[in-house]
């Protein structure tokens, strides 16, 4: 699915899996029909490039972050703008909404993480997050918490309402963190740090439970996640050899590297109810690619328990 005239930067399924929308250097939010792969809609309005996009849990709003410091909402089925929220200082990297789409939270190259009321388009906090470029935010299920982390090589978990700092995770190396996010039940956290590595954190033991290695990282803020929608549970991420890669999520190892792009695979997604991953690249290779291939089975054995409840 090509159509981005610059490098990319983020690729989500809507909530229903029907659509799928893309971010990009070039100042663009492009949105897709999952099945058949035509492009929709071009949304344009940002001034600058675009670093991240985030549904509403209904499908009608998709929030961006962008360079230019500012937050976009725009409304899916017309391609307009519904607002625009501003005060961050720098590069918006990260952006999210909570599960009832009330709350959005940001995180910026200032350093900053902010949480702005979603149809006020209000800041209601600012939190002095981090001492480096803040490169990821995100709600937990139930929206309490929030996990955001920074090249400062911190993963910071914090209480919603208050702002509160309620635990720091750092690794002993204390590489850069590129990008974080919680597991579907909220209990763990997976990390991607410049040093090759993914890490899955027990966040309320302050552990680390599994270590995930063979891909490249060490440059780009590149997306990981969980798979979980078909017979086995996966880790996934994308890597600087512009492969995607794809661990058994409780043994640790490649099960399968997925080959096709010709550069960078920064962003990956997984379908909400398909056995599909969606994956995008830098600017060698502008293009969404939709995965459906059959993976193998997963080990029987679930040490951890990353879904349900």
């Amino acid at each position: 699915m090509a159509g981005h005239s610059m490098a990319m930067s983020s690729v989500k399924f809507s909530p229903d899996g029907q659509l799928l929308a893309s971010s990009s250097a070039d100042k663009t939010l492009k949105i897709w029909d999952t099945e058949t792969g035509e492009l929709i809609r071009t949304i344009q309005g940002h001034k600058q490039g675009l670093s991240d996009l985030a549904w509403s849990s209904d499908g009608r709003l998709i929030a961006t972050a962008c360079d230019d410091g500012t937050v976009g909402i725009w409304i899916v089925e017309s391609g307009a703008n519904d607002r625009y929220l501003k005060g961050h200082k720098n590069y918006v990297f990260s952006v999210n909404y909570n599960h009832t789409s009330n709350l959005i939270v940001s995180g910026s190259f200032d350093e900053t993480i902010k949480i702005w009321d979603a149809a006020r388009g209000k800041c209601m906090k600012t939190i002095a997050a981090h001492s480096d470029p803040c490169t990821a935010v995100q709600f937990n299920r139930d929206g309490t918490l929030i996990v955001s982390c920074s090249y400062d090589g911190l993963i910071r978990l914090w209480n919603t309402s208050t702002g509160e700092c309620l635990k720091t995770l750092v690794d002993e190396a204390n590489p850069c963190v590129a990008h974080v996010r919680f597991s579907p039940n909220g209990k763990f956290v997976l990390a991607s740090t410049l040093d090759n590595t993914i890490r899955l954190w027990n966040f309320h033991t302050s552990r680390v439970l599994k270590t995930y290695t063979g891909h490249t990282n060490e440059a780009y803020c590149i997306f990981s996640g969980f798979s979980v929608t078909g017979s086995g549970k996966w880790i996934i991420s994308g890597s600087e050899d512009h492969k995607i890669y794809l661990w058994d999520l409780q043994t640790r190892e490649i099960v399968q590297k997925l080959e096709g792009h010709r550069d960078v695979v920064v962003s990956v997604a997984t379908h909400p109810n398909q056995n599909m991953i969606a994956s995008c690249a830098l600017e060698k290779d502008p293009t969404i690619r939709i995965w459906v291939e059959d993976l193998p089975s997963g080990d029987e054995e679930e040490n951890v328990q990353i879904d349900g409840a």
